[in-house]
């Protein structure tokens, strides 16, 4: 076991659940019209004024497409493998590289090659994001800013900003995103610490 009390383990599935909400960009009434369940229980769950019940967090779990024990913050046992499901959303391909609810979240970002540029359509959403280019050239827009970024380069911006990611001269590009509520952001370290 990992130390915690059955009370600990169940006071942090509020805010998993409000994080994995936020993240999908759904507002209580998508979920409640999913799941059947009320919008005044899903906040009562959220802000741990009512405890998850089994019955509850099955229709949730299959809502949010994670595991039940993701959910609940259950240690995990055996197989340490995360099990990919690529998601394809954009024209762009998203393969997720981390499995905890909340969080700073890994995704490899696929983008396709095109015949024509892909136009630009900037979009502004709550979080912050730092993306690393493992191949081709990507074409970042943030705010006022066009950049292009090679193999080997790094960004980091607020989303809340206008901001589009595309190829740069219409091959692929293959990233690694990291991405982060408001207020959570990557921190790179070289070197040895200073005493």
């Amino acid at each position: 076991m990992d130390g915690r009390t059955d009370d600990e383990v169940l006071d942090a599935v509020g805010p998993r659940l409000r994080a994995l909400r936020r993240e999908r960009g759904l507002t209580l009434a998508d979920v409640a019209a999913v799941t059947g369940v009320s919008e005044s229980t899903l906040s009562r769950l959220e802000s741990g004024q009512r405890r998850a019940t089994l019955e509850l967090l099955l229709p949730l779990s299959r809502t949010y497409d994670v595991p039940l024990d993701d959910l609940v913050g259950a240690p995990r046992a055996g197989d340490p493998r995360i099990h990919l499901k690529p998601v394809n959303r954009f024209g762009m391909t998203f393969v997720p590289l981390s499995r905890r609810p909340g969080g700073v979240h890994a995704f490899k970002m696929i983008i396709p090659a095109r015949k024509e540029p892909a136009q630009p359509t900037p979009q502004t959403h709550e979080g912050y994001e730092w993306l690393y280019v493992l191949t081709g050239r990507l074409r970042l827009l943030v705010g006022e800013r066009d950049l292009t970024l090679s193999a080997g380069e790094a960004a980091e911006f607020d989303t809340s900003l206008p901001h589009w990611l595309g190829s740069a001269d219409g091959k692929a590009v293959e990233l690694l995103v990291l991405f982060g509520l408001q207020g959570v952001r990557a921190h790179l370290r070289t070197g040895r610490d200073p005493e």
